[in-house]
């Protein structure tokens, strides 16, 4: 089947013949404007094509007074409703949340509370664990030789007190999660 089997006939008598070799004589016109401008709105050539033939064949469309240029006029109308498409619209995948709010206010936000816990409970570790986390959390994320340097402690030292360090932390930190409070007919 072709292309030219999908034509709709217009309704007068004859007419589906002109319509057939209006297709003839466009579709390379319409292929070529089409390939041009697909990849800067962003989308496939073949999709840009059809979208052009569904807007030159529609029903009601006056006869064309100059095919190439109305060629050339509906493949950038096209485009461009094409390309804002392009711009509004993103796939969703299963993997990430609804909604893009990576720089949204309330990300921010939640982001500066979980740091100040963080650093409120790096604060309360005993020992040396507090400069020894501090240390590794510095913005300026310095190397294992400056934080020996710093604290002067051994390079070697640094790893097995961070793992116990890290315990600590995480079980201080699981202390305080409240768990969900049983409702209904979970009791």
């Amino acid at each position: 089947m072709t292309l030219l089997d999908h034509v709709p006939a217009p309704p007068a008598e004859g007419a589906g013949d002109a319509g057939r070799a209006l297709v003839h004589a466009l579709h390379a016109l319409v292929r070529a404007e089409a390939g041009a401008e697909a990849q800067a709105a962003g989308i496939e050539a073949a999709d840009l094509e059809q979208s052009v033939w569904l807007r030159l064949l529609e029903p009601g469309r006056e006869a064309l007074a100059d095919p190439a240029r109305r060629v050339r006029a509906a493949v950038r109308a096209e485009a461009r409703v094409a390309r804002r498409r392009v711009r509004r619209e993103r796939a969703y995948t299963a993997g990430e949340p609804p909604g893009d709010w990576a720089g949204s206010p309330e990300r921010i936000t939640v982001g500066a509370d979980e740091r100040r816990a963080l650093r409120a409970a790096v604060g309360r570790l005993p020992g040396r664990c507090p400069r020894l986390l501090e240390a590794m959390l510095a913005p300026h994320d310095p190397t294992y030789r400056e934080i020996a340097g710093e604290l002067g402690m051994s390079q070697g030292s640094l790893g097995p007190m961070r793992s116990r360090c890290l315990g600590c932390l995480r079980r201080m930190l699981a202390a305080e999660v409240v768990a969900p409070e049983l409702r209904g007919m979970e009791r």
